[in-house]
């Protein structure tokens, strides 16, 4: 179904550089005299590197305003424009204002085969990114749009069918525009909450600014991380605006909001489809800036996890240990009361390694011994074929500690076990054992 009516398509007027001619002609005299091409080069190459960043799952943006005419779908349009000329992954683009929305004709759309409430019946979640483009529309860049309606006045987005497609097309797409109807709507109100980031289009005007600030302080009520996720775009809807730009971004960036302005451009104030080579310098790089301020802050809201490392901590003896989360608690070893306690220092470690068994040589080797502690006695030759007595000398070696006796001590005052009786003359006492623990059989 078309867009516009065939009367209306062909009478359309011819479209417009952003720039004047003397404006374009003064840039290109201060390019070739005053120019600096490395600033301008580190410019591009930062907005680029953030509209590039990967991402793990598909950011979802929401592009909302206060009143109808502020630009909202115009910046929709150049966020989605951006992403889709500077990515490499999949770009949509999907029309949520089905009743007052002009994103498809931003666009450069002609007609309308499939709306979101289509797609809602016959979307599947087993269903490949190539099984979905062929109920979307393809725009400039090789992004992808999903209008949401054909051309009906007056038509509504269901919440559920804007639920059921957000939801089944995320995973496929990397970055999506959502282009909301205006606030308070409900579709709106769905869409600042469960997006990574939101973009609120306001005017340039004294009553734009107030407006917005009220919206910005809701937003904020909601919960405390949407408005560092949030970034407010002041359109410049006319050549000549009074706002007092400046004042008008303190006021509005409290609370962690971005401000960044959309300046005046013949081309996108005359309508129609959007032409990037059309675009005034300053409107591109405004569309650069806000394209890689709002990535950032959809980024942003994912935080990155910080690996702890683990610590041990010693208790000292004779105490509990006590837990601390993300801590190991480790016990001391037991330590002889005959023996003093280690030395702290790098010798500790040496000191605490204990003497390993040394090898017993065969019979009949005697290991050669540099300087022996003390001389031995001379001893005569042995004979031939007879084996040595004994063991081989050994240096000295530190021999292990003997190890306990594995019966413990019976305390004092507790009677002993009768033994064997302790000489000749000692008397037998008699075996009171019974014939079932080996004792006499009566």
């Amino acid at each position: 179904m078309p867009l516009l009516p065939p009367e209306l398509a062909d009478g359309q007027p011819r479209p417009r550089r952003g720039d004047p001619v003397a404006r374009r002609a003064g840039r290109a005299l201060r390019r070739v005299f005053a120019s600096s091409p490395a600033a301008e080069t580190a410019a591009v190459t930062q907005a680029a590197h953030a509209i590039q960043q990967p991402v793990a799952t598909g950011r979802q943006i929401a592009v909302s305003s206060i009143r109808g005419g502020a630009g909202k779908s115009t910046v929709a349009a150049l966020l989605a424009l951006t992403y889709a000329h500077y990515r490499s992954d999949p770009v949509l683009a999907v029309e949520a204002d089905p009743a007052l929305g002009t994103l498809p004709h931003r666009l450069g759309a002609r007609e309308v085969r499939w709306s979101g409430s289509d797609l809602a019946q016959i979307v599947d979640p087993a269903m490949l990114i190539t099984d979905l483009t062929g109920y979307l529309l393809p725009f400039a860049g090789g992004g992808w749009l999903l209008p949401g309606s054909q051309g009906a006045i007056g038509t509504r987005l269901d919440l559920d069918t804007y639920r059921i497609v957000m939801t089944s097309l995320r995973r496929h797409f990397a970055a999506t525009v959502v282009d909301c109807e205006t606030l308070p709507a409900e579709v709106a109100r769905t869409a600042l909450v469960t997006t990574q980031a939101r973009v609120v289009a306001t005017p340039a005007t004294p009553e734009g600014v107030a407006a917005t600030r009220a919206v910005l302080d809701w937003v904020g009520g909601l919960h405390s991380g949407l408005l560092p996720t949030t970034v407010v775009v002041l359109t410049h809807t006319s050549p000549d605006s009074a706002l007092d730009v400046r004042r008008a971004a303190e006021h509005l960036g409290a609370g962690g909001a971005a401000v960044l302005p959309l300046p005046y451009d013949r081309h996108l104030a005359a309508g129609g489809a959007i032409r990037t080579e059309l675009l005034g310098e300053r409107t591109r790089e405004a569309a650069a800036r806000i394209a890689a301020e709002v990535m950032d802050r959809a980024v942003s809201r994912e935080p990155g996890r910080q690996q702890q490392q683990r610590q041990t901590t010693v208790h000292p003896p004779g105490q509990p240990p006590v837990y601390v989360p993300g801590q190991a608690t480790v016990s001391p070893p037991p330590q002889d009361p005959q023996r003093a306690p280690a030395p702290a220092g790098p010798q500790a470690h040496a000191q605490q390694q204990q003497p390993q068994p040394q090898p017993q040589p065969a019979p009949g080797y005697h290991p050669p011994q540099a300087a022996p502690p003390a001389p031995a006695p001379p001893q005569g030759p042995a004979p031939q074929g007879t084996p040595p007595q004994g063991p081989p000398p050994q240096g000295p070696a530190t021999q292990p500690m003997p190890t306990m006796p594995v019966a413990p001590p019976q305390a004092a005052g507790t009677p002993q076990a009768a033994g064997p009786p302790e000489g000749p003359g000692a008397p037998t006492a008699p075996d009171q054992r019974s014939p079932f623990d080996g004792g006499p059989v009566p």
